[in-house]
């Protein structure tokens, strides 16, 4: 018989290794599912993860790169503050979209001004939408007791119907011909979020992921903030004694999530995705989830991840246009992440052992 027996400590060698065992169960997954499409395994791998940074098209590749890990970087750094605690915010997506409305309408609200304060504004209303979403499951679930999983979940959909009235209704654009979507903020001077560096892909966005990295590293490292998440996630009874007060850190952790993804969505809006539109969301928030866990939460291994999971979508991309590989496939393997590294992740806290049958 197999058993699984648990450690006395979490094993600091499994919890290195269990993300880098994920990414290759999965690349061996996904090549037997895409032998399985008619594809060539080998080639479907090397186009997701070799082609993007070495490939004939690299040049064009490389700088969407940093695009594309920006916001997932954003948000997940702000997921990984709940997850620690044990606060489960599911609903960044939702968050994300909410941001990008409330940031894009107090911009457009000035149009057609070019006055420099406009985009700060909207980064601000941006942040402020994002927290308030976030604010619904987290008052529920102190004042309630609601589950905060569920709340969260179903505002995205909320969110979603908010997102497509916008684009149909209140935000369209007025000279746009009744087509759906709003004025195209990255072509308005106020309100662009164009490169910073030519070449690079890097915005405004991208660099306030990295700055969220840095303050996130210092918070959970050396402030009492980190301390009474780290605590709380290790030991509710413990978080107790040490005058931990649960309510707050639920308002607190949610809220820093909320936030940054709401950024994350005002940034997206002002400069790749240029508008409001009814596909703007395109699951951003439900990735950084996997980009989260897959850096075990941790904001330098979040920073990795980001950018593995930004190569996985470019490279899908690529391998969608070049072998003909179905969205849905691409979605899959991305999936397959998450679940090989939840599933290998049980070996940091339990180990196998063998155990002969008991004779009855």
């Amino acid at each position: 018989m197999i058993r699984l027996e648990k450690r006395a400590q979490p094993s600091r060698g499994w919890t290195i290794a269990t993300p880098i065992i994920a990414v290759v169960a999965t690349m061996i997954a996904g090549g037997l599912m895409f032998a399985a499409l008619g594809k060539d395994p080998v080639e479907a791998i090397r186009t997701i993860f070799w082609d993007p940074l070495f490939g004939p098209f690299a040049s064009y590749a490389r700088p969407q790169l940093l695009v594309k890990a920006g916001p997932l970087i954003l948000i997940a750094i702000g997921l990984s503050f709940g997850f620690k605690a044990g606060i489960w915010n599911i609903g960044a997506e939702g968050q994300y979209i909410m941001g990008a409305l409330t940031g894009a309408a107090t911009a457009l609200a000035f149009y057609p001004a070019e006055w420099w304060i406009i985009f700060p504004l909207a980064i601000l209303a941006g942040a402020v939408g994002g927290f308030l979403w976030a604010m619904i499951p987290a008052v529920l679930k102190v004042r309630f007791g609601t589950n905060e999983i569920l709340v969260s979940l179903m505002l995205v959909y909320v969110a979603q119907s908010l997102l497509a009235a916008a684009a149909l209704g209140w935000l369209r654009n007025p000279e746009g011909m009744g087509f759906p979507g709003s004025r195209n903020l990255a072509q308005w001077a106020a309100t662009a979020n164009p490169e910073l560096i030519a070449g690079t892909g890097m915005h405004w966005g991208v660099v306030m992921a990295f700055l969220s990295v840095i303050v996130a590293y210092v918070i959970l490292s050396r402030h009492m903030l980190g301390f009474s998440i780290r605590v709380t996630g290790q030991s509710p009874r413990a978080a107790a004694f040490a005058g931990v007060n649960p309510g707050r850190l639920v308002i607190v952790c949610m809220g820093v999530s909320g936030a940054l993804a709401g950024m994350a969505g005002l940034f997206e809006v002002t400069g790749p995705a240029g508008q409001i539109s009814i596909d703007f969301n395109v699951g951003y928030g439900f990735t950084a989830i996997i980009v989260a866990f897959l850096g075990r939460l941790h904001p330098v291994g979040i920073l990795l991840a980001g950018l593995l999971m930004a190569l996985t979508y470019i490279g899908g991309e690529m391998a969608q246009l070049s072998l003909g590989l179905p969205a849905a496939a691409i979605q899959l393997f991305q999936g397959m992440l998450l679940f090989f590294l939840l599933a290998v992740d049980v070996l940091t806290n339990y180990r196998i052992r063998a155990a002969r049958r008991e004779v009855a």
